[in-house]
């Protein structure tokens, strides 16, 4: 399969024939066992204190005949503590039980609970093979982006020389990505309270740009709202497919390409 090559001012240079990674079948179930495995190793433990709600004084003596005892009052046996006393007479509250107030919780969650999942060498890289298939996949892409008309291609390696980041949204608003960014610039208020905690917006993904090597459009493009730029070695299924949804607009440079079939990465 061929690509047509856009230079950074939206002409057609050339086209370059795709490595055998973009012919791998279209997998939704590896995909998404791919990324949920990234998922729960990134996940951070928590856990409640272990001690949490049993802290208070709350023993509550049931025989007969005993200084503080609760037998014979007509009261049920939930663990309580004593507020205060008139003569032999207790007056009790309950304490240390779940459904007590300041009790402790009946089943919290273990900071101790191991999130993380394993997944075969194997099916992680032919799952990000699959995501990368995806890339091209127009009806994909165009559920979860809005797509220039010409899309998939390839851009030239000069894309990566850009240090501005006013250039990089130039060169996105020329290759006709002008839609696809005011779409992702559009904030989302969050309900609950994440509006609270320093959550007030959602931040919408937005296309993923690939190089070849370290380069300057790293930081040129890192200011640039949901848009990430990755090195192609270091793609992973969350990248290419977010919430396991395969099909992220993609944009890979020429450099990159090259670097994807030289070194076989992936296979």
């Amino acid at each position: 399969m061929k690509l047509q090559i856009l230079s950074i001012s939206k002409e057609e240079i050339g086209k370059q024939d795709l490595p055998i990674q973009f012919n791998e079948e279209i997998r939704l179930d590896l995909i998404k066992r791919a990324v949920i495995s990234i998922q729960g190793n990134k996940r951070q433990a928590y856990g409640a204190d272990p001690m949490a709600g049993k802290r208070a004084s709350a023993e509550l003596s049931r025989r007969r005949h005993v200084y503080k005892t609760s037998y014979g009052h007509g009261i049920s046996r939930v663990p309580r503590k004593i507020l205060s006393r008139r003569g032999e007479r207790m007056n009790w509250v309950g304490a240390f039980a779940p459904g007590t107030v300041g009790g402790r919780k009946a089943h919290p969650p273990k900071a101790g609970k191991d999130w993380t999942k394993k997944i075969n060498k194997k099916e992680r890289r032919k799952a990000i093979r699959s995501a990368i298939a995806a890339t091209l996949s127009k009806e994909l892409v165009s559920k979860n982006h809005i797509i220039p008309d010409n899309y998939p291609f390839i851009i030239e390696g000069k894309f990566e020389l850009l240090k501005k980041t006013k250039q990089v949204k130039d060169v996105l608003k020329k290759i006709g990505f002008e839609k696809e960014i005011e779409r992702v610039n559009k904030k989302i208020i969050r309900s609950g309270k994440g509006k609270k905690r320093g959550r007030k917006y959602k931040t919408k993904v937005g296309p993923l740009i690939i190089v070849s090597k370290d380069c300057a459009l790293l930081k040129a493009a890192k200011n640039i709202a949901g848009i990430n730029v990755k090195i192609v070695k270091s793609l992973n299924a969350k990248l290419l497919a977010p919430s396991a949804s395969p099909g992220r607009l993609t944009i890979w440079t020429q450099d990159a390409i090259k670097e994807l079939e030289n070194k076989k990465l992936f296979m």
